[in-house]
């Protein structure tokens, strides 16, 4: 695997970890819920912007993004 592809799925999987333990969540289902509210293509698609903040910050844009798309997490 190339290093930014390996990087940036290092990066998507600590921010649905963090993600999960914000909302009181599993893994699981904090992935299930990044990937039905476009949490995750976002994650993907801004990755050279996203990683240059704080996880905090990264997980709010999150919960925005997931509001956007019909999520209920805020």
């Amino acid at each position: 695997m190339e290093r930014d592809t390996q990087n940036r799925v290092t990066y998507i999987i600590y921010c649905v970890s963090a993600f999960a333990n914000r909302y009181g969540l599993s893994n699981k289902q904090a992935y299930a819920y990044l990937n039905r509210f476009k949490g995750l293509h976002f994650l993907d698609e801004c990755y050279e912007a996203e990683h240059q903040l704080s996880i905090s910050d990264a997980i709010e844009d999150l919960s925005v993004i997931c509001h956007r798309n019909g999520g209920a997490l805020i």
